[in-house]
């Protein structure tokens, strides 16, 4: 694969540079993805369905932690992005530094927290009846990783915006593949249960960091780091908070979801609507890893030409994204419903499970072709440094509208009411963000090119 560097953001042509930051990113989110994918089918026939319901329990509590060093991350590299592209290195290494020492502290803290108030967490999240004790089990072990995660997450982004799109995948690849070697070891050969996902899950985190670790001491990083760099700015901070804000609310309210939808399914259809909606997650997390991987590429470049002033090349960035994202979406479309019971009989053997969950995956995916523009619309605001367009845009879908769906239409639906509330939402966020997307481009991108 082609090398990328970071002044080549700015040079190269729009669509080839696309596919050279798109296509590691989508390769290296598959393999993660799989990874999840994988990872629950293994549990699903070696332990039972219970204990995939049980980890979909743990998920939201661990990721949002995490999310703190993705969120830390992104914010950080939108700046580095456009530091590199004004040729403003010192600023550049000096927000890493700052990125470094804010993860560390929020989320050892934090793991800290979600420790002591571990029954009463997972108790909130869903984890009722038979789900409680193997969430239990996994939820401990795995929050020892998170820190690791969270700065492999944080690491990634920068890895992202110095043009090294072919690490970052490395970087997303190597926790997946050694985390499913570990999963067969633990549990399948040793018979370890919950206890080996777990420890599988953490010790793939640790892998992951020393990895990241090994790159940016390597020579193939731009930005080496000194003491000095790590001491907190408030001005850095500010800015990395109020961009990385976008991504940890965004998080923040996948996390409020499920612990929604973990509570309203169950009360609506017990262990069995928990598993269903568990095995459509993953779904969601695997099937778009292509658009997903669009929108990761998209960032880096529209950050450092809006950071050089080149406002065509961002114009261009915006289009030829959504268009692939868009073509990549249909596809997935079609492939989900076409064969979604094939996809659920992947994961179990429950005939119950079986017989419910390709209806709400239907349900879900009903409108994925329309999703690429507010994916790339809300991921714009924060390439360029508008957080508040960018908080806005990103809470749309599941903040705005989703969780006011699931509350109110189960009431005259039922649990029908809850799958209907996706396409729902992604049509009402769709249409908000093509609105103000379409505005910012005529009042800034346009006018500031003429």
């Amino acid at each position: 694969m082609a090398k990328v560097s970071a002044k080549d953001l700015g040079e190269q042509p729009i669509s080839k540079l696309l596919v050279k930051q798109a296509v590691p990113a989508s390769i290296g989110i598959l393999v993660m993805s799989l990874n999840i994918l994988v990872d629950t089918i293994f549990v699903g026939h070696w332990i039972g369905s219970i204990a995939i319901a049980a980890i979909n329990i743990v998920l939201p509590v661990s990721f949002f932690i995490a999310a703190l060093g993705m969120s830390i991350g992104v914010g950080g590299s939108s700046i580095i992005s456009r530091a590199l592209g004004a040729s403003n290195y010192e600023k550049a290494l000096k927000t890493f530094g700052n990125q470094i020492t804010l993860a560390l502290l929020f989320t050892v803290s934090m793991v800290v927290l979600g420790l002591a108030y571990a029954d009463n967490i997972i108790m909130s999240f869903g984890g009722k009846g038979a789900i409680f004790d193997p969430a239990k089990i996994y939820y401990q072990i795995v929050l020892y990783g998170v820190p690791f995660l969270a700065l492999c997450m944080l690491g990634n982004t920068v890895i992202r915006a110095e043009g090294k799109p072919k690490f970052a995948m490395y970087a997303m690849m190597i926790p997946s593949v050694s985390n499913l070697i570990l999963d067969y070891i633990l549990i399948n050969l040793l018979d370890f249960g919950m206890y080996g996902a777990a420890w599988a899950t953490t010790i793939s985190y640790v892998i992951c960091f020393i990895f990241i670790l090994w790159f940016f001491l390597s020579k193939h990083s731009e930005l080496k780091l000194n003491f000095i760099h790590f001491g907190l700015n408030l001005s850095i901070v500010k800015e990395i908070g109020s961009l990385g804000f976008v991504t940890l609310a965004r998080q923040a309210v996948v996390s409020i979801t499920y612990l929604f939808m973990n509570n309203i399914l169950f009360d609506l259809g017990g262990e069995t609507s928990v598993t269903a909606y568990a095995i459509v997650g993953r779904m969601l997390m695997f099937a778009l890893f292509p658009v997903f991987g669009i929108t990761q590429g998209f960032l880096p470049i529209a950050g450092f030409n809006y950071g050089a002033r080149n406002y065509d090349r961002v114009r261009e960035s915006i289009n030829t994204a959504i268009k692939y994202a868009a073509v990549l979406a249909t596809l997935v479309f079609i492939l989900l419903m076409m064969f979604p019971e094939a996809i659920t009989k992947m994961f179990t053997t429950d005939v119950e499970v079986i017989k419910q969950t390709p209806s709400d995956m239907r349900w879900v995916f009903a409108v994925t072709p329309i999703i690429a523009l507010q994916l790339i619309g809300a991921a714009y605001f924060q390439a360029i440094g508008k957080a508040t367009p960018a908080l806005l845009l990103t809470l749309s879908r599941q903040g705005f509208f989703f969780i006011p769906l699931i509350l109110i239409l189960p009431k005259f639906y039922g649990e029908l009411g809850v799958w209907m509330s996706f396409p729902i939402s992604d049509v009402l966020s769709t249409l908000v963000t093509g609105y103000f997307l379409n505005r910012e481009i005529r009042r800034e991108l346009i006018a500031k090119t003429v």
